[in-house]
């Protein structure tokens, strides 16, 4: 009998200890498998003073609008998560796609070269240096996920 209440109290442990992990990204499972992979992105600017909810959600709009304006399927997926909208998810949408660190690393280069061509990193004298990570710290981001949507996730913290 002792044993018992001890299996089970050691089960409510577990559980308890469990539980805080999970609560830390609640769009594990749910969007996207549990992350394989993650990392920490030092920013080398400061998130801008009037970046909110409202502007990341215009931003994720924005590139959801022209990734579904092109004239093929789309390749992967943008949205924004999170009660501040300050975590970014890109889903593949093709099979065996994004299903690697090395592919997802080779989206945030090519979305870093788009970022470097707009009109406010030109203008700001950033687009030497700065990265797609960096735009997204500009904007008030705390992470960004990427998916394959099926097994492999990688999340990256920026700070």
């Amino acid at each position: 009998m002792r044993r018992m209440i001890f299996a089970a109290l050691a089960l409510v442990l577990a559980a308890t200890i469990v539980r805080p992990a999970l609560a830390d990204d609640t769009q594990a499972g749910y969007y996207y498998p549990k992350p394989k992979s993650t990392e920490t992105y030092q920013a080398r600017v400061a998130t801008l003073p009037d970046s909110d909810r409202s502007r990341r959600v215009g931003f994720v709009t924005g590139l959801a609008k022209e990734i579904a304006s092109k004239p093929y399927p789309p390749g992967y997926l943008v949205f924004a998560k999170g009660d501040e909208a300050d975590k970014l998810i890109i889903v593949g949408m093709t099979d065996g796609e994004l299903s690697t660190i090395y592919r997802a690393r080779a989206l945030l280069a090519t979305l870093t070269a788009s970022a470097r061509a707009t009109q406010f990193f030109q203008q700001n004298a950033i687009a030497d240096y700065a990265t797609f990570l960096d735009f997204l710290k500009l904007l008030g981001f705390k992470q960004i996920t990427i998916t394959d949507g099926v097994a492999f996730a990688h999340q990256i913290k920026i700070e």
